[in-house]
């Protein structure tokens, strides 16, 4: 079992994108991630990645370039993934600001979240909002 300790997330959403260089440009710059780490294989596609975003942290790699993890992603569908942020008005006009494809804007929800809702260049879904789960032990 991994140590939890010092406030390691224990969720990492992995995801694979025909891009992934261009994917890094985007949740970068239009989303405020900030790139942890970056291993790039003899051809030049991303083997692995790590994005940081609060204290969540997302992996990707480029579709294509070999592995059970490639291998198993192959027929999937596509992915969603949920991002706790402090200011979502914020974080929803410099997704904009970078040209993001917003599905629905800045929208307060019944159950006490601030949301809006983009899609990533290659159709997956990226919610951000104020909602973030407890987990009690």
């Amino acid at each position: 079992m991994a140590d939890m300790s010092g406030g390691r997330p224990s969720v990492f959403p992995t995801l694979l994108y025909a891009d992934a260089k261009a994917a890094i440009r985007q949740l970068t710059e239009a989303f405020g991630f900030t790139e942890l780490a970056a291993y790039e294989g003899e051809d030049g596609s991303v083997v692995h990645a790590e994005l940081a975003q609060g204290n969540g942290v997302v992996m990707l790699g480029s579709k294509g370039h070999g592995g059970v993890f490639d291998s198993a992603m192959k027929d999937a569908g596509t992915t969603a993934v949920y991002v706790a942020v402090t200011d979502v008005d914020a974080h929803h006009r410099r997704a904009v600001e970078h040209g993001a494809e917003i599905l629905m804007p800045p929208t307060d929800q019944d159950y006490g979240s601030r949301d809006y809702m983009a899609r990533d260049l290659e159709g997956n879904v990226w919610s951000f909002g104020t909602y973030a789960p407890e987990i009690h032990g």
